[in-house]
């Protein structure tokens, strides 16, 4: 099951949108219905989380925490994606694309963290793979 939570309310997002993505990353993936929750938040909250878990006192764009474990009920929970909606609408000027865009690439970049890519081990390249494939349809 995938939970997508919305805790912020300055930005409007298409939140089956983002469901149906995780839903394509988990067939390419060949993942059996995992449990995924994505949270969508505000700076001060995922500030908060990045210095509780990462002892780092500023924002960030996106955290994971992968669980990677069955449950009682023999459900794969892969895990948590947090996303601060206000920083990536900064980022995504940078970027020179839209607010979805830059959402869009941030879920694929915490998916692959939950699978468990990390920076220094090929995750740029990956990423760049689920862009063109999700850009294909």
């Amino acid at each position: 099951m995938i939970e997508i939570i919305n805790q912020q309310h300055r930005y409007w997002l298409n939140i089956r949108k983002f469901k149906e993505l995780l839903k394509r990353l988990s067939t390419h993936y060949k993942l059996n219905d995992p449990e995924i929750t994505l949270v969508f938040t505000d700076n001060r909250t995922i500030k908060k989380l990045n210095k509780q878990y990462l002892k780092k006192d500023a924002p960030t764009d996106v955290l994971s925490f992968p669980i990677g474990e069955k449950g009682a009920d023999r459900k794969y929970y892969l895990g948590d994606i947090v996303i601060s909606v206000p920083q990536a609408f900064k980022q995504c000027f940078s970027e020179e694309h839209g607010l979805e865009r830059e959402l869009e690439f941030l879920t694929i970049h915490g998916f692959l963290h939950l699978l468990g890519y990390k920076h220094s081990e090929g995750i740029e390249e990956e990423e760049e793979k689920m862009e063109n494939l999700l850009s294909e349809d």
